[in-house]
């Protein structure tokens, strides 16, 4: 007899499937929120010290000792970036993450120390090369430091002493990689804040004393930065410990995920590699300007990092290791919707701070910065800056939600591309504005090949994906765009209206801080009325926690 055999029907399966992978998504991308709550507080926590820490070395210090500073921990912090969060954003975390996706915990445990063990052999020998070489590297940075008597030694030395920073630095941006692909981003987030309570320390604990015997009190500071980033691995290694990533490291060429990380790594140090030629360039073109404008620069670009660092590298550090799982696991659909979702989260909060920014620039670097030797013409300078580098912000912010999207998908040649026309465009600003409007030329030259880095990525995105939720982002912009205007022309006539009522310290701040309270407490009055997602979402997991423990409390 034979039997006729019908097969199951394959559509409720498949719709099955396609709702639960929806779940899962959504699920995933509130989890993403929760996570850069973690990372948002622990960097918020280090930004506020790197406030603190940032007054006491302009209360402290002089112009010309503060930009030794500045460019002296530019060098081996241009390398950091190269060798370690940008290796770690590009390559490290995506393979990291496909191993524990398709090989398990015990996996990622071996491809780990294999990658710390030729990570420390690189890191050393880097620090080794920048020590002894640390003349010449100040020479390419600052060249126009020689015009002032003692200044181009004082930040060779200072250089000297701070390079072997980079193999801390590079070592705990491996342990956060472990951290970050674990999802256990808590220590991670905090350990940064350690760098600026050991600067803070050392500025009052050795300055004087240095002085007083006739050293350079500005090597204070050198010794805070290496104490600082010692101290950052140390606080890593219970955490890594606990999640079995501490063991040795291992020196293993041989394995294809170790060459796979190389693969990804290389087109991505040349993409660095050109946007630092654009650090490089900004440098020297600052330090032809005499002194203070190094400083300035370097302040204004201090609290542009306040906002991006607070929330927007929060998402994008903790989207990465999603992203780059849904990428592993090839499902597109949710790869475009949790990066989208995290781009709108991103730019709920740079579009205000770049509007802030622009308007409140001098009333905020007043309140902030104008004391001790950092005088009032300091702060108008920085303004100048802060103003053009804060409108900023928000191209930035999406070029840090771009260009790890490119990275989950395995994707490092765009960047690389795009990376040479922004330097381009760099270039021929600056080469531009920098002489009709001197140092705040530099600031507009960043600011405007930021704009173009974020267009063309954006285009390079489209083109890749197809689509990537274009009406909920335009959506979303016109929103916070009015939330933004609304609130910058309130907070700009605060602060005209308060300003000149006195020369004391309480009168030079109160027209900041008002305006600050008025920018900030209408811009979410507007979004909350114009019904938006964003406020939600972002204010759901602070009202659940504070619900938690009011009903652990009853």
């Amino acid at each position: 007899m034979n039997e006729t055999r019908v097969e199951p029907d394959e559509a409720p399966r498949e719709a099955s499937r396609a709702t639960d992978a929806a779940a899962d998504g959504k699920a995933e991308r509130a989890r993403v929120v929760r996570r850069a709550g973690v990372v948002g507080a622990g960097t918020l926590a280090s930004r506020a010290l790197g406030f603190v820490r940032d007054m006491v070395i302009a209360a402290l210090f002089t112009r010309a000792e503060t930009d030794a500073f500045a460019v002296a921990l530019t060098i081996p912090n241009t390398l950091r970036q190269l060798l370690a969060e940008g290796a770690v954003s590009s390559a490290v975390v995506p393979v990291l993450a496909g191993r524990l996706a398709h090989g398990g915990d015990a996996e990622g445990r071996a491809f780990f120390a294999r990658a710390r063990g030729i990570s420390w052999v690189v890191l050393a020998f880097v620090s080794v090369l920048g020590v002894a070489f640390a003349g010449s590297l100040t020479e390419v940075f600052a060249p126009g430091f020689h015009k002032t008597p003692g200044q181009f030694e004082r930040t060779a030395t200072m250089t000297r002493w701070m390079f072997p920073y980079i193999f801390f630095m590079g070592t705990a941006a491996l342990g956060m990689a472990a951290l970050n692909a674990k999802k256990k981003f808590a220590v991670a987030a905090f350990a940064p804040g350690l760098f600026n309570v050991a600067l803070i320390g050392a500025a009052f604990a050795l300055r004087a004393p240095l002085a007083s015997r006739g050293i350079d009190p500005s090597l204070s500071l050198a010794v805070g930065v290496l104490l600082g980033g010692l101290l950052q691995v140390v606080a890593q290694v219970p955490a890594l410990r606990a999640v079995g990533y501490a063991s040795l490291p291992k020196l293993d060429l041989s394995d294809p995920h170790v060459r796979e990380m190389f693969r990804r790594i290389l087109p991505m140090t040349l993409g660095l590699g050109v946007y630092y030629v654009d650090i490089t360039l900004s440098r020297r073109f600052l330090s032809e300007f005499g002194e203070g404008p190094p400083s300035y620069f370097f302040w204004a670009s201090r609290l542009c990092d306040f906002p991006q660092g607070i929330f927007v590298m929060a998402l994008s550090t903790a989207a990465l290791p999603s992203l780059a799982t849904f990428a592993a696991n090839g499902n597109v659909d949710e790869f475009v919707k949790t990066w989208a979702h995290g781009l709108r989260l991103s730019l709920f909060v740079a579009v205000p701070c770049s509007a802030a920014l622009v308007v409140l620039s001098e009333p905020l670097v007043v309140l902030l910065f104008q004391r001790g030797e950092f005088d009032a013409f300091a702060a108008q300078q920085t303004a100048r800056a802060l103003a053009w580098q804060g409108g900023a912000i928000f191209t930035v912010s999406a070029v840090r939600q771009l260009v790890p999207a490119f990275h989950a998908l395995g994707d490092t040649r765009t960047p690389v591309v795009v990376s040479a026309l922004d330097l381009v465009a760099f270039v021929v600003l600056a080469v531009t504005l920098r002489e009709p409007y001197g140092h705040v030329g530099v600031s507009m030259a960043v600011a405007g090949s930021s704009a173009v880095q974020m267009g063309l990525l954006f285009l390079g995105l489209k083109r890749k994906l197809g689509s990537f939720q274009a009406a909920e982002l335009g959506a979303s912009v016109a929103r916070i765009g009015v939330a933004s205007l609304v609130a910058a022309v309130a907070a700009w006539a605060a602060a005209r209206g308060l300003s000149g009522l006195g020369s004391g310290a309480f009168a030079r701040a109160l027209p900041g801080l008002c305006a600050s309270v008025v920018f900030s407490a209408l811009y979410f009055v507007v979004v909350w009325r114009l019904g938006s997602p964003e406020l939600s979402e972002l204010a759901g997991p602070l009202r659940n926690r504070f619900a938690r423990r009011f009903a652990r409390r009853v």
